[in-house]
């Protein structure tokens, strides 16, 4: 894992297994569907090509719901669930 770097935002929330495909990662990002947190500044991702970092906060609509979660890793593959689990923690405050 690249641990100090960082990940394409499609890749990692296809990784994540938040989407079952990169393609439809990407056109949700494309949307303005996904906000980034960073070092208390807050954006509205635009392109799948943005980078995402360990640490990074993400908020975005998912099945009718709300999901903030907290990028715990970046992973080097889409492996099983209980794999793409370690990538990343939940928040307790999405509005946060």
């Amino acid at each position: 894992m690249s641990e100090d770097g960082g990940c394409r935002i499609d890749v990692w929330l296809w990784r994540a297994r938040f989407f079952k495909t990169r393609s439809l990662a990407a056109r949700v990002v494309e949307e303005g569907k996904i906000r980034l947190s960073r070092g208390g500044a807050e954006t509205r991702l635009d392109k799948p090509s943005r980078t995402v970092r360990i640490g990074d906060g993400l908020v975005f609509a998912l099945g009718g719901r709300l999901v903030a979660v907290r990028i715990e890793g970046l992973g080097e593959r889409r492996g099983p669930a209980s794999e793409a689990q370690q990538l990343y923690s939940p928040l307790q405050n999405p509005s946060a």
